[in-house]
């Protein structure tokens, strides 16, 4: 049995990780007192202990806020942690997957759907953070592989502590009177988190570099939901644009899947995925 070490094993999308591949990989998931990222010298002698076949690391500061207030601190999390990784990867040849952001398209003079080789200009700390990481890594490991992931949900829990996220608040919300506000100036791609996990094998084998890795979507966010409701039939009357949000600096990180498709991996559309989730979560009673 292959060997997979997670970083950030217990976050939104590590948790995924460890649970959809723990009967396939023999799974090391170190907790922070475990495996501190930001100690090169730690990260190096329990990567040589655990000799893992593949690495995906997870473990990261992902809120854009707290990047901006704590700089430093990200920095150390989200830069020299991710070279750690990767340094250490390399060292005893395993592949190495690093998650990186949809927010380093955030800032860029191209409208979207972005490609992974145009020129960014990362708006936000965060974004400037994923992209320096992203460049460090790959001088490191020229075969370190690094996903662009956009915004992911999950229709279901799966630990009681999780913080809700926007399926489920959007199934909640669907199961009161409460109105629906969505922004009209942000164009993004949402991703169901299942594909991305159900993918993430299949980039085990690809070569080294960047890719953008989530749902294509090509609307701003209103719109996508007023398609989705208006298909199914739902109360459009409930869905309020939210004319506010990012409209001195309107965001589009809309992604292009063309390089990704090339490998033979696709994702749904943000439309079809939230189609699907909104009629199973109606039709159920997801916890």
């Amino acid at each position: 049995m292959k060997r997979l070490l997670v970083t950030g094993a217990s976050g939104f999308l590590g948790s995924r990780i460890v649970e959809f591949y723990k009967d396939k990989f023999e799974i090391f998931a170190p907790t922070h007192a475990e495996l501190d990222i930001t100690d090169e010298k730690d990260v190096l002698a329990k990567f040589e202990e655990w000799n893992p076949d593949y690495v995906i690391h997870c473990a990261a500061i992902s809120a854009v806020a707290r990047c901006e207030q704590e700089p430093d601190m990200s920095w150390k999390i989200n830069v020299e942690g991710s070279i750690h990784i990767a340094k250490a990867s390399a060292k005893i040849h395993a592949k190495c997957i690093i998650c990186s952001s949809d927010q380093i398209y955030f800032g860029s003079t191209e409208n979207g759907p972005h490609k992974e080789t145009e020129c960014v200009l990362p708006y936000n700390v965060y974004g400037r953070e994923k992209l320096k990481a992203e460049e460090a890594c790959l001088a490191i490991d020229a075969d370190c592989v690094l996903l662009r992931l956009s915004w992911m949900y999950d229709r279901k829990t799966l630990y009681k502590q999780e913080n809700s996220n926007f399926m489920r608040m959007l199934l909640d919300k669907m199961r009161t009177e409460e109105v629906l506000l969505y922004p009209v100036h942000d164009i993004r791609g949402i991703t169901d988190v299942n594909e991305v996990v159900e993918n993430l094998e299949k980039m085990f084998t690809v070569p080294g570099g960047v890719y953008n890795f989530g749902s294509p979507n090509k609307n701003n966010t209103y719109d996508t939901v007023y398609e989705v409701f208006s298909e199914l039939g739902l109360d459009t009357q409930r869905l309020q644009r939210n004319e506010d949000a990012f409209m001195n600096n309107p965001r589009d990180i809309s992604m292009c899947q063309q390089k990704l498709n090339a490998c033979g991996i696709y994702f749904s559309t943000t439309k079809d995925a939230m189609l699907r989730n909104i009629k199973e979560g109606l039709s159920s009673n997801d916890e």
